[in-house]
């Protein structure tokens, strides 16, 4: 358990006025401090924290809802982080139980890094999967891509709602509409017509995010990875489930290197819900 006097300390709900506070966390721990990312994880999810009496927070995690409000159908954990000074005295175990208990029959699911495993396992928390972080320099092919690709557009906002809730397995129209102005990129496959799926790619200190990735297939998936690399010099990043054998294969070809893998957990469930097959990257793993 904390010490008493941390404790004792509340766990309060941030609002977008934590972000300093939440990117102050992030580097005091050696995270980049992600400002854009917390930013919108703070106005689109349900953030908590714990003050530090002497400033700024001792902790804080954003839990990203899915679903009808009456009736949830998952909720992602991220950005779980214990101030240096503090770690090591129970307080994201203290945080977590007050997140898992807030969320009530909720079924919960987060991406845990190695040292962060055994505290969620403690809790309750099951592996179901894991992902893998790529980032490089894209290179492209001669031949380029096989499937059609295009920026989106605003008629195509249903199309991108309907197929992401069919695949993602839950609605999150609160999170999609929010990718034009979030992302640096929004581009659509198509075939015959028909958007066979979408991806994004926004920034993130030096790298551009790829994320969320959903395609009907590994070539679909292919084509819009790099339709996006070619509109951006930056280095590209995303997180890659690790069943998508031939997609990593490809992408690792293609100049981008594997930096670290994660636990994709759960809680409440067995597994995700939706079409994993259909599934290639998050948003962010902080948004499941």
């Amino acid at each position: 358990m904390p010490t008493p006097s941390l404790a004792a300390l509340p766990i309060r709900r941030l609002t977008p006025r934590d972000l300093t506070a939440c990117a102050d966390l992030s580097e005091d721990r050696g995270w980049p401090r992600e400002e854009h990312k917390w930013g919108f994880l703070l106005t689109a999810g349900k953030g908590y924290g714990i003050d530090d009496p002497d400033g700024g927070l001792v902790s804080a995690c954003v839990v990203t809802e899915y679903g009808p409000q009456d009736r949830l159908d998952l909720g992602a954990i991220g950005m779980v982080l214990v101030a240096e000074r503090h770690s090591r005295q129970g307080i994201g175990r203290h945080l977590m139980r007050h997140v898992v208990s807030a969320m009530g029959t909720t079924p919960l699911t987060l991406h845990a890094t190695p040292n962060g495993q055994p505290l969620y396992e403690e809790l309750g928390f099951k592996v179901t999967g894991r992902a893998e972080m790529l980032c490089g320099h894209f290179t492209h092919d001669a031949s380029g891509p096989s499937v059609a690709t295009r920026a989106a557009t605003a008629e195509d906002l249903t199309a991108i709602l309907r197929l992401d809730e069919e695949v993602f397995g839950a609605d999150r129209t609160h999170i999609i509409t929010r990718l034009p102005a979030f992302a640096d990129q929004l581009r659509v496959a198509e075939a015959n017509g028909r958007i066979i799926g979408f991806a994004g790619a926004w920034p993130n200190m030096a790298t551009q995010v790829v994320g969320p990735l959903i395609a009907r297939d590994t070539e679909t998936a292919k084509a819009l990875i790099a339709s996006l690399a070619a509109h951006t010099d930056r280095l590209l990043r995303t997180d890659i489930d690790v069943r998508h054998e031939e997609l990593l294969t490809w992408a690792k070809d293609h100049g981008l290197a594997s930096v670290a893998f994660n636990a994709v957990m759960t809680y409440g469930i067995s597994e995700l819900p939706g079409d994993w097959t259909r599934r290639f990257a998050p948003l962010t793993v902080a948004a499941g």
